[in-house]
């Protein structure tokens, strides 16, 4: 039989301010990114910081000190959550919501200076990583400039006369985007990024939120400064029309029905339908089981997901999209981060599934089989209703992904399918396999295998 990796215990993947922060009016000394096309994004991971939470100090250039560890983990793109300040007015708990904001063209003091952030990203690029920032385009907080400077670029409550609340967060009030002087003045504060700091694109909060004639404008006039990555914070299931637009965006309904079916022990057939379902849609997937939001209120992937949460990592990174990783997984964080307050990870300098990750993101990044249009076939065996086995593959290079997605233990099944054949190497323990020999397993529970063929 193949050889069977140990189970490991490990976490889910993923995946204006003061007077001296005035937006600079020149160019970042460091040349322009001259790249001519965004194919990276076929074969690259997202990582996403929490730069408040990250370290003690909570600042751009303590985090500056884990790049190293985390380009040799293979991350290739770092998203940034919210760099800009924080508006005072309404705001939540002692540090505030980073979603609320008072100028698009500023940074956090919280997290240091302007010059920090371009200093950070022109190491990321130097190292080789790809940056993205948060982009918070539907709402602002309740003193962002404009308030004073531009107030009709606001929507207005009827009843109080007031800027509109936005629904269901006292602490941030929504934009007019049918005023044309404030899609442009958007478009504006979105190119200084690109162009100041030279980012490689967005994370767009709540992108469905926003009308999306505006990110159709928005997006050929940011992409004449050069190829963008963009990542839509909405579920293509329900809004694919936006895919028109956004490169990648969130597998919500996965995430979800993952919780629901490791938590009520619902069918694999569930998952089943929803995968279908993915399939149908526009775009790439980006997969993922936790992020800022769900671990502050929803819980940690050990809350969620037990035992579950290596094998749905193993998927995140190997099924047909991009993996997406929250600040801390690779520790594990095993809690719930304080959203409005300062509550660094503990780290213990451990970094316990760094191993993990990097066997899997280099796998990614070296398999021309995981690349985002590198073909999937779901394999047949004889137990379909514990198992998710599935063959990547482009040209010769070929990557096997067995998962045992149950509390059966010693679960022995055969692959019947014949599109499985010849020698392959546990991407884990570096065991060959010969599966033109035996394609008979036996799993503990949750489980997971990877295989590349060699030769591939």
């Amino acid at each position: 039989m193949p050889q069977l990796l140990p189970l490991l215990a490990i976490g889910l993947m993923f995946i204006s301010c003061n007077s001296d922060q005035t937006t600079p009016t020149t160019k970042s000394s460091a040349s322009m990114d001259t790249a001519t096309d965004n194919s990276w994004i076929k074969t690259t991971n997202i990582y996403e910081v929490n730069v408040r939470q990250y370290t003690p100090e909570g600042t751009f250039n303590a985090f500056a000190a884990h790049l190293p560890r985390l380009r040799d983990m293979g991350v290739q793109t770092l998203w940034f959550m919210p760099v800009t300040p924080i508006s005072e007015k309404e705001k939540k708990g002692v540090l505030g919501s980073p979603y609320a904001c008072s100028d698009y063209t500023a940074i956090n003091s919280e997290f240091g200076t302007m010059a920090d952030f371009k200093s950070l990203v022109d190491k990321a690029h130097s190292m080789g990583f790809k940056v993205i920032i948060d982009w918070v385009a539907n709402h602002t907080g309740w003193d962002h400039r404009w308030t004073k400077e531009h107030p009709d670029w606001f929507e207005k409550d009827a009843t109080t006369g007031d800027f509109k609340r936005a629904s269901g967060m006292d602490d941030i009030i929504e934009l007019d985007f049918k005023n044309p002087a404030l899609r442009k003045a958007m478009i504006d504060a979105m190119k200084f990024w690109v162009e100041e700091a030279r980012i490689d694109g967005f994370r767009a909060d709540l992108a469905f939120w926003v009308e999306l004639d505006f990110w159709q404008e928005a997006k050929p006039e940011l992409e004449k400064i050069k190829p963008l990555f963009w990542l839509g914070e909405l579920d293509p299931l329900e809004k694919p029309e936006y895919m028109s637009v956004f490169d990648a965006a969130y597998t919500w309904t996965w995430m979800h029905k993952t919780r629901e079916f490791y938590q009520d022990g619902a069918s694999l057939a569930l998952l089943d339908s929803v995968l279908n379902r993915y399939d149908e849609v526009p775009g790439i997937m980006a997969w993922f089981t936790t992020n800022h939001d769900e671990n502050s209120w929803n819980g940690t992937e050990y809350e969620k997901y037990g035992s579950a949460a290596g094998a749905l990592a193993v998927f995140s990174a190997t099924w047909k999209g991009i993996p997406l990783m929250y600040s801390g997984q690779e520790g594990p964080n095993k809690k719930r981060l304080a959203f409005f307050e300062k509550d660094p990870i503990d780290w213990n300098n451990e970094y316990e599934l760094h191993d993990f990750y990097k066997t899997l993101f280099e796998l990614r990044s070296s398999s021309p089989a995981l690349a985002t249009d590198a073909s999937l076939h779901r394999l047949s065996t004889t137990d379909s209703a514990h198992v998710i086995a599935f063959l990547r593959k482009s040209g010769n290079d070929e990557v096997l992904v067995v998962l045992n997605l149950s509390k059966n233990k010693s679960l022995r099944f055969t692959i019947t399918d014949g599109a499985v054949n010849g020698r392959f190497t546990n991407v884990f323990s570096d065991a060959p396999v010969d599966f033109s020999v035996d394609k008979n397993f036996e799993m503990q529970d949750w489980e997971y295998l990877v295989y590349r063929k060699v030769g591939g």
